[in-house]
């Protein structure tokens, strides 16, 4: 887990908040029974978790794709290739929604801003150095031209909700 006690306490203060500003019939689904802390989210949300972003085009139209995201200090972390359609859209429109679900075991569902990470020429984000690094050692360090192939982006959250209606299944036991 790399959560740092600060992580946590600001992404459990906005899955509450999150939870509380949500409709009726949301919060019939996802109550204090079938959702997770912030702990508990970051130990489940380990390793590389297919993403479902949504972008919007410059007609306004939606758009869906995934991406691998990665839960790294209480935030999504995803790439793609620069020239991709979601880095267009991004670039223009930072605003995203992105959701991972298993099955009907577990939906992680986000709303928020797109901060880029590794601009083409321009001053990287001050973790950036630190995340790299996870990269690399995740995706392997010949993976990528790392400064031209690829754009990286953190989901600066604004909304955030987990349904989950059983934690010991996720992590294969009791919790301890």
């Amino acid at each position: 887990m790399r959560e740092t006690p600060q992580d946590l306490q600001e992404l459990q203060a906005l899955l509450d908040a999150s939870l509380s500003r949500s409709g009726s019939h949301l919060r019939s689904i996802i109550n204090d029974e079938r959702t997770l802390t912030a702990e508990q989210v970051s130990r489940v949300l380990r390793g590389m978790c297919v993403l479902t972003v949504s972008t919007v085009t410059a007609k306004g139209e939606p758009r869906i794709s995934g991406a691998d995201g990665h839960f790294l200090h209480g935030k999504w972390h995803f790439g793609t290739a620069r020239d991709a359609a979601k880095a267009r859209h991004l670039g223009a429109r930072p605003a995203i929604s992105a959701a991972h679900m298993r099955g009907e075991e577990l939906g992680v569902f986000t709303h928020g801003t797109a901060e880029v990470l590794n601009p083409h020429g321009g001053e990287p984000a001050a973790d950036w150095p630190e995340l790299l690094a996870y990269f690399k050692e995740f995706y392997g360090a010949d993976g990528f031209n790392w400064d031209e192939d690829v754009v990286f982006y953190r989901l600066q959250p604004h909304w955030m909700t987990v349904y989950a209606p059983d934690f010991d299944k996720l992590v294969g036991g009791p919790s301890a």
